[in-house]
C-alpha cells in the first residue's frame, strides 16, 4: 500500500512557494523598471543540475515551512531541506554538476501573470498540485499545457530555455542517467519577486533542482579456492539515494551458467542489523538470476541511512572451467525497474568481474619421447604438502588421476595461476599460485619421480594441445644388476652349472682309471 505522506509532502512544498517560485528554486536575474509587471516583457528559466549532497541532517537549516522548504527572515535564504542552506544567488563550487539530463517545460495555459487575478489563480493550483501526478493535477483543476519543448543540460549542468513569455511553467526531467533519481516535477513563475529586493521583479530564472546519485561495485573474492566445486563470494556495494522517499529498491545479479547458486547476506556496512522482513531474495533457477528487493519497511530504513551503503553477498560454487565474467545492477528507484540496462534512467550496471578456472595437459614420455601409459598423479597447492604427500586436491571426488593409453592426462578445473580476486597477480604475489605434480604409479620398468614438478595453469594451458612434458627413466637409471636378475646374471649360473658339471665327470673318470 502506497503512505499518502509523500502527496502530502509535495503539496505542501508547492503551497509554501506559490506567487513566487516553487521548490528548488533560486532566482538571479536584472529588476524591471517598475514594480508593477511588465506584460511585454519575456524572460527566461536557466536550470542548474547538481547531485544532491549526502544528506546528514533533517531540513534546511536556515529555511522557514515544515518541509524544509521557503523563506528566512527577509527571504535571502532558502533551505532545500537537503541538511544545508542554498542563498539567492548559491556558491555551487562544491557541487558536482550532472550532463546529459533531458528538461522539459510546459506553459500552463490561460495563467495572465501580468495581473492580480493570474497570482491567485497561480496560488489556488499550488494547493491541488500533486508533483506524483503533475499533468493531471493542472488538468483537474481546469488548465491546460503547452507545447513541450526539451533541452539536455550541457558539461556545465545548465539548460537555458529563452524568450519565454510571461506565465506559469511546469518543468520535468523527462530523461536522466542510470543511476540518477529523477527530481520530482515543480512549477516556476515568470517573473518572480526578487527575494534580495523585494521592490523588483525578476525576469530571468535559475532554478538549481538537485538530484540523487547512485552508483554501485562488484567485487569477487576466489583467492583462497583452487578447484572447481570450491565456493567464492560476489560482494556488491549499492548506495542508498539521497531522497525522503525511497519507491523502490533492489540489487540484482544475473549468474553466468558456470557457477551455482549457494546463498546471499544481505547488511548495511554501517553495521545496521537489517530485519528479515526487511528485504527479500528471490532467487530464478530458470534464468540463474539473484535479486536482493527491499520492501516499504526496508526502503523507509534506507532512507534514514543514506551515509552508508547496502552490502549484497553473494556465494556461488564454479561448476565449470572458463572465464566467468559477470556484473550486477542497482536499481534505486521504481522508475528505473522499467527501463532496459544500459539506458538512460536505467539501472547502475557495475564493471563486471572475472574469475578465471582452467587446465593442464601432462604427456608421459620415455627417454626417446615415446607415449607411455600405467601411470598416476595427484596434484598438491604446495612444496611441502606434495613432498610430504599430505592435502593433495581433490577434483570430483578423486585425488589421484591416471594417465591415458595415448599417454596424456588432462587436470582440468584449477584456478589460474596468474589470477586472483578479479585482477592479475604476478609471481611473488601471496595470491599467485603454484601447482605441484607428484607420481603416484610409474609405468612398467619405470622408476617413479624423484620429486614433485611444478606447474602453472594459465590462459595458454587451458588451451588445446600439451602442455607439460614428463619423462621418465627405465628401472635403476637402465642399468642392470646381478642381484636383480637380467641376462648377465644367467651367464654367471649358466658357467657355474657347467663347471660343477665338469668337476664332476673328472672326478668319475678319476675313479674309474684307478680301479
Amino acid at each position: 500500500m502506497k503512505t499518502s505522506y509523500p502527496r502530502r509532502l509535495w503539496r505542501a512544498a508547492a503551497a509554501s512557494l506559490a506567487g513566487a517560485a516553487l521548490a528548488l528554486c533560486s532566482t538571479v536575474g536584472p529588476a524591471a523598471a517598475a514594480p508593477v509587471v511588465d506584460g511585454d516583457q519575456t524572460g527566461s528559466i536557466t536550470v542548474h543540475k547538481f547531485e544532491k549532497p549526502v544528506k546528514t541532517g533533517g531540513g534546511g537549516n536556515n529555511g522557514g515551512g515544515n518541509n524544509g522548504s521557503g523563506h528566512n527572515g527577509g527571504g535571502n535564504h532558502r533551505g532545500d531541506g537537503n541538511g544545508f542552506t542554498t542563498f539567492a544567488v548559491p556558491d555551487t563550487s562544491g557541487f558536482t554538476p550532472l550532463a546529459g539530463v533531458e528538461f522539459t517545460i510546459q506553459q500552463v495555459n490561460t495563467l495572465d501573470l501580468s495581473t492580480n487575478a493570474g497570482w491567485e489563480a497561480a496560488n489556488n493550483l499550488s494547493h491541488v498540485f500533486d508533483p506524483l501526478n503533475a499533468t493531471g493535477s493542472i488538468s483537474g483543476a481546469g488548465y491546460s499545457l503547452g507545447t513541450a519543448v526539451s533541452q539536455l543540460t550541457a558539461t556545465d549542468g545548465t539548460a537555458v530555455f529563452a524568450n519565454l513569455p510571461l506565465g506559469l511553467y511546469l518543468i520535468t526531467e523527462t530523461s536522466v542517467p542510470a543511476g540518477v533519481t529523477p527530481a520530482a516535477p515543480f512549477l516556476v513563475t515568470i517573473p518572480t519577486t526578487d527575494p534580495d529586493n523585494q521592490n523588483n521583479w525578476l525576469y530571468d530564472v535559475d532554478v538549481y533542482p538537485k538530484n540523487s546519485v547512485s552508483t554501485a561495485e562488484k567485487t569477487v573474492t576466489d583467492a583462497p579456492d583452487v578447484k572447481l566445486g570450491e565456493q567464492i563470494d560476489f560482494t556488491i556495494l549499492g548506495d542508498i539515494p539521497n531522497e525522503s522517499v525511497i519507491d523502490g529498491y533492489r540489487i540484482v545479479d544475473h549468474l553466468d551458467t558456470k557457477l551455482s547458486y549457494i546463498q546471499t547476506d544481505v547488511t548495511l556496512v554501517d553495521g545496521t542489523v537489517l530485519d528479515a522482513s526487511d528485504y527479500d531474495v528471490v532467487f530464478d533457477a530458470g534464468t540463474n538470476t539473484v535479486s536482493v528487493i527491499f520492501t516499504e519497511g526496508g526502503r523507509q530504513l534506507l532512507a534514514v541511512r543514506q551515509a552508508t551503503r547496502v552490502q549484497v553477498v553473494i556465494t556461488v560454487a564454479v561448476n565449470a572451467v572458463g572465464e566467468i565474467e559477470n556484473d550486477a545492477l542497482l536499481y534505486p528507484n521504481a522508475a528505473s525497474l522499467d527501463v532496459t540496462p544500459g539506458q538512460p534512467g536505467g539501472p547502475v550496471v557495475t564493471p563486471p568481474v572475472v574469475t578465471k578456472w582452467g587446465a593442464i595437459t601432462v604427456e608421459k614420455i620415455n627417454e626417446y619421447g615415446e607415449a607411455l601409459s600405467g601411470a598416476s598423479f595427484s596434484v598438491f597447492t604446495s612444496e611441502a604438502d606434495a613432498k610430504a604427500g599430505t592435502n593433495p586436491v581433490v577434483i570430483g571426488g578423486q585425488t589421484s588421476f591416471a594417465v591415458a593409453g595415448d599417454g596424456t592426462l588432462t587436470i582440468s578445473g584449477l584456478r589460474y595461476s596468474d589470477w586472483a580476486d578479479g585482477s592479475a597477480v604476478a609471481p611473488g604475489s601471496p595470491d599467485f599460485r603454484t601447482y605441484y605434480l607428484v607420481e603416484n604409479t610409474a609405468p612398467a620398468g619405470y622408476e617413479l619421480l624423484a620429486e614433485p614438478i611444478p606447474f602453472l595453469v594459465t590462459s595458454a594451458t587451458t588451451t588445446v594441445g600439451v602442455d607439460l612434458q614428463v619423462t621418465n627413466i627405465p628401472s635403476n637409471g637402465g642399468f642392470q644388476l646381478p642381484f636383480t636378475g637380467g641376462t648377465g646374471t644367467g651367464l654367471i649360473y649358466t658357467a657355474g652349472v657347467l663347471l660343477l658339471l665338469g668337476a664332476v665327470i673328472g672326478f668319475l673318470r678319476s675313479r674309474r682309471s684307478r680301479k
